[in-house]
């Protein structure tokens, strides 16, 4: 089911809707039979003043006219095109930073019913390398984002702080899948950014169309034996189940994600994450008078397509 934000615009969309088509179909008509009873009685056209009192809405028709065709806008717009997300967290750091607001393609992957989640039209599948914003299967309420390294039938290793892949084989497919590869990293001199007080490492890494950054820590031991377990396979692998996907943070050492609770269903995609319209930058000056909450800049360089 979805998030409560998107259950009320439905209800108000729906509340402000039909009061506005009983007010068409029977009020309207009710006003303006008393308008014509009203003439009758006193025999001649009653001045303006008195029509319009007459003929006035009520303060809850006026108010529902007013806001439906503007939250009807925003509830379609949101639940079936983009809908804006903020970035509450750095597990996606280098790519998405905490402050940024993102946009998520809606129609991206099968599009669903804003209130049930149910497929209305299925769309394109999720590739590698995809950043997506997912339902958390252990609290559907609450929205994740990560990248997409795995999809159905793949399986996946990670171990060194490394990514492996063998990719299904589609049907008539002969290269590209079947062999598990290593995915390239290839390091980039950055000293910007830290996990506590440990150092980290910026990479690019090879897969998708144009591959992307994360960040690996390399004083932070791996956790292997807090990973989800699978039956028959080792205990830093996974092999993605039908109508699964494997996702996880860029930020490979500061992020819970698919090695740690398991694979995401599809019916729990809800778009792609494909731009970054603004972000904040947030004092990180223990002793600043401001609250944390309160931006004190905007990181313009940051706008534009999230890779």
């Amino acid at each position: 089911m979805a998030g409560y934000f998107a259950i009320l615009l439905v209800i108000l969309t729906l509340t402000s809707g039909l009061i506005w088509l009983l007010d068409a179909l029977v009020l309207a008509p009710k006003r303006r039979e008393r308008l014509v009873l009203a003439q009758s009685s006193a025999g001649s056209q009653l001045n303006e003043a008195t029509s319009d009192t007459v003929l006035k809405e009520p303060a809850v028709v006026e108010t529902a006219k007013s806001i439906f065709p503007v939250i009807a806008a925003i509830t379609l717009f949101r639940s079936f095109l983009y809908e804006p997300f903020q970035i509450p967290s750095g597990s996606m750091m280098p790519t998405l930073l905490v402050g940024d607001f993102i946009l998520v393609e809606k129609f991206s992957y099968d599009v669903k019913d804003p209130v049930w989640r149910t497929t209305l039209y299925h769309n394109k599948l999720p590739e590698h390398g995809d950043v997506a914003v997912f339902k958390y299967p252990e609290q559907p309420t609450v929205d994740f984002i990560k990248r997409i390294v795995g999809l159905p039938g793949d399986r996946i290793i990670y171990r060194d702080k490394q990514l492996y892949i063998e990719k299904a084989c589609t049907e008539g497919q002969t290269s590209g899948c079947g062999t598990l590869e290593r995915v390239t990293l290839t390091h980039i001199p950055d000293n910007q950014f830290f996990q506590g007080r440990f150092q980290q490492r910026r990479y690019h890494e090879a897969l998708g169309e144009n591959g992307h950054h994360i960040l690996v820590t390399p004083a932070a031991p791996e956790q292997p034996g807090q990973y989800h377990q699978q039956s028959g396979t080792a205990i830093d692998e996974f092999v993605v189940p039908a109508g699964h996907y494997f996702a996880i943070g860029d930020n490979r050492d500061n992020s819970r994600d698919s090695r740690f609770w398991g694979f995401v269903p599809a019916d729990n995609l809800v778009g792609k994450a494909v731009f970054i319209w603004m972000s904040f930058e947030f004092s990180e000056d223990p002793n600043s008078w401001l609250p944390g909450w309160v931006p004190v800049g905007v990181r313009f360089e940051r706008l534009g397509k999230i890779e």
